[in-house]
């Protein structure tokens, strides 16, 4: 245990009654000592006598596994003899560059609870896989990602502020149970990505605050030492930071067998206190860098993906290459842009056009990834559909226009928890999503939708491969303010093709052109406003023949109001992407009931 700046050190724990044996101190600063006898799941802390006199119990740092909050001590844990059975899951994992990659970001304590008081509500990770996957697998996700599980003390942080970085939280089980979630994921083929948090870790005077008396993992300048969050910022400048982390990131992808890590806040790393307007963060910078580089050579095929509010270049490159070593970055811009453009009335959606098609103007700068994350359904920020001008019909037509432009831009998907329910009420920690918004026809319709879409998106080639390629993507349409239309053309680059149309307006555009590159017969694959879907099923049936007018191919489409459609060529007619059977009552059992007009159902008891 590192504590160069402690003058006494005692291991103090359940097996000698908590009255201490003295640890020995090596002359760099790393204290040891050996005890004969311990059990696992005997609790201990370090108590820590500083320069100055004072003494404070401390949790382990490097524990595996700790008490419930709010007592603090940690357990000795056995992490060996596991049964794994995913090997060959392990052995053709990669970074799915050219595969689907559709993420479902979970908060494990809040998705479903059990009826019961208090801590006795959350399921374990045992029991959460058995209810999870499933459905993960139903919806068409490829791959979970799991709010922070490294141990904390404030649920409301939603694991964003760390105690034990080596510790999975024991709010939902053992360490083991998470290994099982994990090894049952991969045994059905769902991937799992753990979120870290590398740039703070919380002020708790039990943890990693103020260590031994000094200051081990944070600044000696105080300016320096604390973050907009009341956290504690690392100081990168320290070697033994750097590899405290680095070390940490390696354990979870080593002994839980993660598939990817998220990296929390990396604008903070990049610039001070995550402001583009003040000095680069060298040491951040350097953390990166060199993490990020023994990473990629230790596990070559594991995702880390950066989460970056920034503009900085090469987040995405290769650290031999000047980059930060990551292998995708959300691109908040795309989803600022869309969310606002889409606050704005459809009337006045003409002026801010080019919110929409600004995107790709930089999409081939970095590798990217189009996030709707849980930063966007709190804080008083709304939900996704909430954000949406217009009355609640309207908000559904859109939100169904929304995720089909999602799903056909380039840049591989990830959505929080509750966006399939259509959500009007922001996500509580505290409170499971509510499923009993699937008791209405709209949210039902809706969520019977984005199950459709995204497993097209997984059986559809055009939609990822080669998406990160220039020639993948082509606009057919991006000027046509006045009626709030786009087209483009989606190709993997070897002989699949779709042409996509959009409508953001309030209007019906008839006789749309849609421009093709080849003559033929074409047909409509998924049009969001297909009864089944909650539309007023004014779609393109049949087969849709190319015209030539100047020398270029057209479709005659319809465009309804709101709507949205998927065209690709066809050798004879087939029939369109068909609605993935729903679970209960369907859309139209349910069309004669009164639907809420007055107050917009906020989806939990």
């Amino acid at each position: 245990m590192y504590a160069p700046n402690a003058s006494r050190v005692m291991l103090i724990g359940s097996f000698n009654g908590w009255t201490g044996y003295d640890m020995e101190r090596m002359p760099s600063g790393v204290w040891t000592i050996f005890v004969q006898g311990i059990q696992e799941m005997d609790m201990y802390k370090y108590r820590i006598f500083t320069a100055k006199g004072e003494v404070y119990d401390r949790a382990d740092p490097f524990a595996f596994y700790s008490e419930l909050r709010p007592n603090t001590a940690s357990y000795v844990y056995n992490l060996n003899h596991f049964p794994w059975t995913d090997g060959k899951w392990m052995t053709t994992r990669d970074k799915n560059y050219n595969k689907p990659l559709n993420i479902y970001e979970v908060h494990a304590g809040s998705w479903k609870v059990k009826d019961a008081p208090k801590d006795a509500r959350f399921y374990r990770y045992d029991e959460l896989a058995e209810l999870l996957i499933p459905y993960v697998k139903k919806m068409g996700y490829t791959h979970i990602e799991l709010l922070p599980l490294t141990e904390h003390p404030f649920d409301g942080s939603w694991g964003y502020q760390v105690t034990g970085y080596f510790s999975a939280t024991s709010r939902y089980g053992t360490p083991k149970q998470l290994m099982h979630f994990v090894n049952q994921c991969h045994e059905q083929g769902i991937g799992v990505i753990m979120d870290f948090v590398p740039t703070h870790f919380v002020s708790d005077f039990y943890a990693l605050h103020q260590f031994d008396g000094g200051f081990v993992y944070e600044s000696e300048y105080e300016d320096q030492r604390y973050s907009e969050w009341g956290t504690v910022l690392f100081d990168y400048s320290k070697p033994h930071v750097i590899s405290f982390l680095r070390s940490a990131i390696d354990f979870w992808l080593t002994y839980y067998h993660f598939d990817g890590v998220r990296y929390d806040a990396v604008a903070n790393l990049i610039y001070h206190k995550g402001n583009p307007n003040d000095a680069v963060n060298e040491t951040g910078i350097w953390f990166l860098k060199t993490c990020n580089y023994a990473i990629q050579k230790r596990h070559p095929n594991v995702m880390l993906i950066a989460e970056d509010s920034s503009n900085y270049l090469k987040v995405t490159a290769p650290v031999e290459y000047g980059g930060l070593g990551f292998d995708y970055k959300w691109d908040l811009g795309w989803m600022n842009d869309t969310l606002d453009y889409l606050a704005v009335p459809p009337v006045q959606r003409s002026g801010v056009h080019t919110k929409i098609s600004f995107s790709m103007s930089y999409f081939y700068n970095d590798i990217f990834l189009l996030p709707f994350s849980h930063d966007e359904v709190v804080h008083g920020k709304k939900t996704i559909i909430d954000k949406i001008a217009g009355n609640y019909e309207e908000k559904f037509h859109q939100l169904r226009t929304l995720y089909l432009y999602m799903f056909t831009h380039p840049g591989k998907k990830l959505n929080f928890m509750g966006n399939e329910l259509a959500e009007f009420k922001e996500w509580d920690e505290q409170k499971e999503l509510g499923w009993n918004l699937l008791t209405y026809p709209a949210h039902d319709a809706f969520w019977n939708y984005l199950q459709t879409l995204q497993h097209l998106y997984l059986e559809e080639s055009a939609l990822y491969q080669e998406e990160y390629h220039a020639k993948s993507f082509q606009w057919l349409d991006v000027n046509d303010a006045s009626r709030c239309v786009f087209a483009y053309k989606r190709s993997d680059l070897a002989k699949e093709e779709l042409y996509i149309a959009l409508n953001f307006s309030n209007r019906m555009h008839m006789h749309y052109p849609l421009m093709v590159d080849h003559y033929g017969i074409y047909a409509e694959m998924l049009n969001t406003d297909e009864l089944h879907f909650g539309g007023k099923g004014k779609t393109n049936e049949g087969e849709l023949r190319t015209q030539l007018q100047s020398g270029k191919y057209y479709l005659d489409i319809n465009l309804a109001p709101f709507a949205s459609c998927i065209i690709k060529r066809i050798d004879t007619t087939v029939p369109r992407m068909q609605p993935v059977k729903p679970i209960g009552r369907t859309h139209q059992s349910a069309q004669k009931e009164k639907q809420p007009t007055e107050e917009l159902p906020e989806g939990r008891e």
